[in-house]
C-alpha cells in the first residue's frame, strides 16, 4: 500500500519538527490514510494489525487540532481510552515525544497510582486525558471530572476492550460525552460486538483497512516445537533449550496464567537467565519499573501474561516465545506482533503439547499459515484426537483444580503451588487447641462445654474451692432462677444468715435432672403469693418519703453483703430498686 512522507499529510510545522526530531520521515500505510481524514474532523474506523503505527495515526492529528483552544478545570478537551495501564502509559509517552513543541497538559488516569495527584491535574485543566475505563468512571462517580467538553474521543485496541469485558463501560462513557464530537476507533479485528459498537457511536466513519484482519507480519519467522509431555517441567526444559539455541537481544515469554508467570520467572532466574516478570497481580510501580528495565536492556527475558500482548512498543524485541498457546487465536497474532515491528526481522517460537493441537488448528485457520516444526512433529493420529481429550496439564492426575499433575519438576509428593502432599486429616478429634492439646469435638464435647454455663454459684465455689465470681456480681448476675432467690430474701435476718446446707450443694444429682428441678421450683415460686417485706413502710405514706428509707437500706445491705460475702441473701427488689410510681404533685 502507498506510503506518504509526513510533510504531505497536512500536519502543523511544530508537529512535523517533533516527528523529524524523532527520526521519522515516511508514514506507515495506516498513518498515511488516517491522518488526513482525522485532520478534517471526520470519524475514523481504523483496522490494522498490531505494530503498524496506529498510536501515531491518532496522536499526530490530535496534537495539531489541539494547538488552538484552552482547557478548563475538570473538563478535558480530548479523551483516549486504553484497555491496559501499560498501553495508556505508552500513549502518554507518545504525546510527550510528539508534543514537545507544544504546551499541552496531559493527564493519565490509571489504577495503582495515587488519585490525589490525578485530581490536582484535573483541577488545573487538561487538554488530553488518557485513561482506562474503570478509573475514569471512578473519578466521574466521585464528581471530579466532567465530560461535556470532550471534542475528540479515541478508542484504542477495541477488540482487547471486548476481551477484557470493558464494552459496557465504553457504552456508558460514550453516553456521557457530547453528541457533537469526533471519534477515532482503532481495532485489529472486527467481531460482531465491535461492529455493533461502531454502528451505535460513530457517524458515517471513514473505514481504513490496511491489512487483512488477524494476519501476522511477513517479517516474523514462526516456528512450533512439539512437546509430547504435558507437564510444565518438561515445557520449561524445552524452553531453556530453545533460548540457548538462539541469539536473543530481547525476548518476551507469554503464559496464559499469572501464577505460571511467577513460577516460570523463578525457574529462569534459578537457571542463570537474566529475566523479569510482568502480570496483572503486580502493583503498578513494579510493572512500570520492569518495563523500563526491559526497554533499557537491563532485562533480557520478560515472562509475561497477556497484559503485555497488546500495544506495547518495544522495538528491540527480537524473539517471542509462547510457553502456552493462547486460548483465543486472535491473541496469537497480538503476542507475536511484539517482534518484527516497523519492518524489523523477528522470530516467534511456540511450544505445543498434545492438548494444544486443537488450539493450533484454530490459529492456522485465522492466520492461513502452515505450521513449521522444529524437531519432533506430532503424528496424524495426534491431530485426529485433538480436541477429544479433556484439556488439562497433567494427564489423568489432576491435583490442583486445573488439570495439573501432582508431580512438578520431577519431585514426587510436591504440588505445583509449593505445598507438599499431606494425608487428609480426620477433622473430628485431631484439631489442635490453643494450648497445644487436642481439643475434643463432636456432640460429647458440646455436652461437656455447657456444664459451667448451667452451674450456679455454690457449685462453682465447691469445685473451685472459693467464692465464685457470680457471688460478688450483685445485681449484674446472669442467673435466671429469680424465683428461689426471692423466696430466700424474705427471711428476717438477711445479712447474718448462713445456709447450713452450703457444703452439700456439690453433691447434687447429675446435670440431666437439674433443669427440670429448677423449672419446677420457679413454677412453684410464681404460684405462691409474694409476701410483703417487714421493713417496708405503710402504703399510706407518700411516695417521696419512701425513697430515703429505701436507699439507705439498699446501701447498708450491699455493704454488709460485701463485707460478709453473702450477696445471695440480698433481696432482688433491693438489688434492683423498683421505679417509684409517679405522683400527680411531681
Amino acid at each position: 500500500m502507498e506510503t506518504l512522507p509526513f510533510a504531505e499529510l497536512g500536519l502543523s510545522p511544530k508537529v512535523l519538527a517533533a516527528v523529524e526530531a524523532s527520526g521519522y520521515t515516511t508514514a506507515t500505510p495506516i498513518q498515511s490514510q488516517a491522518i488526513p481524514v482525522a485532520l478534517t474532523g471526520k470519524d475514523v474506523l481504523g483496522i490494522a494489525q498490531t505494530g503498524t503505527g496506529k498510536t501515531a495515526a491518532f496522536t499526530l492529528p490530535m496534537i495539531t487540532r489541539l494547538e488552538t483552544g484552552r482547557a478548563r478545570a475538570r473538563m478535558p478537551r480530548s479523551l483516549i481510552l486504553a484497555p491496559t495501564r501499560e498501553l495508556a502509559a505508552q500513549v502518554a509517552q507518545a504525546f510527550e515525544k510528539y508534543g514537545i513543541n507544544h504546551k499541552l497538559d496531559v493527564a493519565l488516569l490509571i489504577g495503582g497510582v495515587s488519585m490525589d495527584d490525578q485530581v490536582k491535574k484535573l483541577d488545573r485543566g487538561v487538554d488530553v486525558l488518557i485513561a482506562t475505563p474503570g478509573r475514569l468512571l471512578d473519578h466521574f462517580g466521585r464528581g471530579r471530572i466532567m465530560l461535556m467538553g470532550v471534542e475528540i474521543l479515541v478508542i484504542d485496541e477495541a477488540d482487547r476492550m471486548l476481551d477484557m469485558g470493558f464494552i459496557p463501560d465504553i457504552e456508558k462513557i460514550c453516553k456521557l460525552l457530547p453528541p457533537r464530537r469526533q471519534t477515532l476507533f482503532f481495532s485489529a479485528t472486527m467481531p460482531p460486538e465491535i461492529t455493533r459498537l461502531v454502528q451505535q457511536f460513530l457517524k458515517d466513519p471513514v473505514r481504513i483497512e490496511v491489512a487483512k484482519q488477524a494476519t501476522t507480519a511477513k517479517t516474523i519467522t514462526q516456528r512450533f516445537c512439539f512437546c509430547p509431555a504435558s507437564e510444565d517441567w518438561a515445557k520449561r526444559d524445552m524452553l531453556r533449550n530453545l533460548i540457548r539455541s538462539q541469539t536473543i537481544q530481547n525476548g518476551i515469554i507469554f503464559c496464559n496464567r499469572k501464577r505460571d508467570v511467577a513460577v516460570l520467572h523463578k525457574s529462569l532466574v534459578k537457571h542463570g537467565f537474566n529475566a523479569g516478570a510482568l502480570h496483572g497481580d503486580m502493583d503498578q510501580r513494579s510493572r512500570m519499573e520492569t518495563l523500563d528495565k526491559f526497554r533499557a536492556g537491563e532485562i533480557t527475558l520478560l515472562a509475561a501474561s497477556d497484559v503485555a500482548a497488546r500495544g506495547l512498543d518495544i522495538p528491540e524485541v527480537s524473539h517471542v516465545f509462547n510457553f502456552d498457546l493462547p486460548w483465543h487465536s486472535e491473541d496469537y497474532v497480538h503476542r507475536i506482533g511484539r517482534t518484527g515491528r516497523a519492518g524489523r526481522e523477528g522470530a516467534a517460537f511456540s511450544i505445543v503439547t498434545l492438548e494444544d493441537l486443537k488450539l493450533l488448528k484454530d490459529i492456522q485457520k485465522i492466520t492461513g499459515d502452515t505450521a513449521e516444526w522444529v524437531g519432533e512433529q506430532p503424528t496424524p493420529e495426534d491431530f485426529e484426537n485433538a480436541g477429544k481429550r479433556r484439556r488439562g496439564r497433567g494427564g489423568p492426575a489432576k491435583s490442583d483444580g486445573r488439570g495439573a499433575s501432582a508431580r512438578s519438576d520431577g519431585q514426587s509428593g510436591q504440588r505445583r503451588d509449593g505445598r507438599g502432599s499431606r494425608p487428609a486429616r480426620d477433622g473430628r478429634n485431631e484439631r489442635p487447641a490453643r494450648g497445644g492439646e487436642r481439643r475434643p469435638e463432636g456432640r460429647d464435647a458440646a455436652h461437656r462445654t455447657e456444664a459451667p454455663m448451667i452451674m450456679d454459684a455454690p457449685a462453682v465455689e465447691a469445685r473451685a474451692g472459693g467464692p465464685s465470681r457470680e457471688a460478688h456480681s450483685g445485681e449484674h448476675s446472669g442467673r435466671r432462677d429469680r424465683g428461689p432467690r426471692r423466696e430466700r430474701s424474705d427471711r428476717p435476718d438477711r445479712t447474718s444468715h448462713e445456709r447450713p446446707d452450703r457444703p452439700e450443694r456439690s453433691d447434687r444429682p447429675q446435670r440431666q435432672d437439674r433443669p427440670e428441678r429448677v423449672l419446677r421450683e420457679a413454677t412453684e415460686q410464681r404460684s405462691e403469693p409474694r409476701q410483703q417485706p417487714a421493713h417496708r413502710e405503710p402504703a399510706a405514706r407518700p411516695v417521696q418519703d419512701q425513697r430515703p428509707a429505701q436507699r439507705p437500706a439498699a446501701r447498708s445491705a450491699s455493704v454488709s453483703a460485701s463485707a460478709g460475702g453473702f450477696a445471695e441473701n440480698v433481696p432482688a427488689f433491693l438489688r434492683r430498686p423498683a421505679r417509684p410510681a409517679k405522683v400527680g404533685s411531681e
